[in-house]
């Protein structure tokens, strides 16, 4: 029953003129405000730094984490007994769904989480607050960063518990029920959980950002996201200068296959990202970006994206995201376009330094060079260009690190191809099989819109190969239930229709795709098949 009020009521918002009101009114230098939604943190701070306080944990519920700790730095100038502007640095070097603290992120989340505690705090929740995140820093060198973060969530969870009217520490406990949430647990209990939290909040909150934020989040997977898409549409109107809420909300649209919204979201993401020179976030903004032209056949504008990236600096706070993204985005565009002899000698990024913790974000470039070896046909080359992306799977694995898990997905695709080339088909398509369920089976980071090669649709490819339309179509059409809208999965399953004589299945899948591609380069080779099926040569 709440979650049909709640649709109705977001369905209402959405269709409803809404008046968002800032945290603040923030004025600087230009003359400017920032509008990041509506907070209400209560603190025994000054209550002149009340508002700039409220602004700052606005910030932080967007992901905005160095300014956050920026704006948090300036209550603790103005009131130099406010302990938890303390907890509020210490929390913007706690990025949960992005990547691991840094050591530079240990240090200073630690510092300022124990000398928050040491002001003391003229109230036990404030204690609390301080001491949860004090114990996720602690340790940071002899504890995983799973085992961490799980203390932080029964932290916050016993936070929560006793302070059931508090609605922050509700908020804050469903996020790191999101961070936490296995990438294997196809039931998303966590998810869920956190949703359930979350939905009666923003019936009191409309305008509070980190309740729509966190809903998309949490719904950010096949099974859900139809139950976010409210919370996408309102995300942007509740922080509008915020150039992660212009972006989050096609998270969902990528899901549902709704790449015109998607598309929009991001132009916008990336306009605000570059006027604000946080290039971590507009790199984000663009592989979503590019990654929807590709789905719409825009290959001209995607095309353009490749060769624009800006180079994201060391200090940015969406540093991961912003690699990962540089590396996906022209391996995502070669890719996509089976133009194979290009991907394997895509080149090789800059060499890690020993313990680079951004290592992860270079795995799609190594997949990219070794899968279009593969593809070429060159069983020499790829076995060469599989070795930095086995000692990635490996690392990764040792360290405990989930992104093993893709990049094994990854080793598979490429070994399956290996198998083709040499001849041995049968082998292939069993490899190939097994991929794909890996990857059913498990989720994909939150940094990514998705595979630049899903396995399944990998799989639909070799089957078609193998002539075996009927097949390949049962394949590509279930992975459009997991990926709607997906170009390469539609045309894969409209020609395994049309060679498999299923003219009714066959008419179906092109009349999608011609519906997907209503604005692509007019000579798109799908769009002349699809029309060429139709008799409009």
């Amino acid at each position: 029953m709440l979650r049909f009020v709640f649709g109705l009521f977001l369905a209402f918002l959405v269709f409803t003129p809404v008046r968002v009101e800032c945290a603040r009114q923030h004025d600087h230098e230009s003359g400017q405000s920032e509008r990041m939604g509506t907070v209400q943190f209560d603190t025994s701070c000054s209550p002149e730094v009340h508002d700039e306080f409220n602004l700052a944990v606005a910030t932080l519920h967007s992901f905005g984490y160095r300014k956050s700790a920026q704006l948090f730095a300036d209550v603790l100038s103005k009131d130099s007994k406010c302990s938890m502007a303390e907890w509020g640095i210490a929390m913007s070097h706690y990025r949960e769904l992005w990547d691991p603290p840094t050591e530079d992120d240990l240090r200073i989340g630690l510092e300022a989480a124990q000398k928050g505690l040491s002001m003391g705090p003229k109230t036990e929740r404030e204690r609390d607050y301080l001491s949860a995140i004090q114990g996720f820093y602690q340790n940071g060198g002899s504890e995983s960063h799973g085992v961490r973060a799980k203390r932080y969530e029964i932290a916050m969870e016993s936070l929560h518990s006793r302070y059931p009217q508090d609605s922050e520490a509700a908020i804050f406990y469903a996020l790191s029920l999101i961070a936490n949430a296995p990438r294997n647990d196809k039931t998303y209990a966590n998810q869920k959980k956190a949703t359930q939290i979350l939905e009666p909040i923003l019936l009191q909150q409309p305008g509070h950002p980190g309740l729509a934020h966190y809903i998309i989040h949490a719904n950010d997977n096949p099974a859900l996201a139809q139950q976010a898409l409210n919370a996408a549409q309102r995300y942007s109107q509740i922080a509008p200068d915020s150039p992660h809420a212009l972006h989050m909300p096609s998270h969902i649209f990528t899901r549902l296959g709704l790449w015109e919204e998607s598309i929009t979201s991001n132009l916008a993401s990336v306009a605000s990202a570059r006027k604000q020179n946080l290039a971590g976030d507009e790199l984000h903004a663009l592989d979503y970006l590019v990654y929807a032209y590709l789905q719409t056949g825009r290959l001209t504008e995607a095309r353009k994206l490749t060769q624009e990236l800006p180079v994201v600096d060391p200090g940015d706070a969406a540093r991961y995201a912003g690699l990962y993204a540089t590396s996906a985005i022209p391996a995502r565009y070669w890719i996509e376009r089976k133009q194979w002899g290009v991907a394997a000698a895509l080149p090789l990024p800059s060499q890690n330094s020993p313990g680079d913790a951004y290592a992860s974000t270079k795995a799609t470039l190594y997949f990219a060079r070794a899968l279009g070896a593969a593809r070429f046909g060159d069983i020499r080359a790829a076995q060469t260009a599989m070795q930095p992306l086995l000692s990635l799977r490996d690392a990764l694995a040792k360290s405990g690190n989930d992104d093993a898990d893709q990049v094994n997905i990854q080793l598979k695709i490429v070994n399956a191809w290996i198998k083709w080339a040499g001849g041995d088909h049968s082998a292939a398509l069993q490899e190939m099989r097994t991929a794909a369920a890996m990857e059913d089976a498990t989720e994909k980071s939150p940094v990514s819109p998705g595979s630049i090669a899903p396995a399944p649709e990998m799989l639909g490819d070799m089957l078609l190969l193998a002539k075996q339309p009927k097949l390949a179509l049962a394949v590509y059409e279930s992975a459009l239930k997991s990926t709607p809208g997906r170009l390469r999965a539609e045309y894969g399953a409209a020609v395994s229709a049309q060679e498999a004589g299923l003219r009714g299945a066959a008419e179906q899948h092109y009349r999608r795709l011609l519906t997907i591609c209503s604005h692509a380069d007019p000579d798109l080779p799908e769009l002349a098949q699809a029309n060429h099926f139709f008799g409009k040569d």
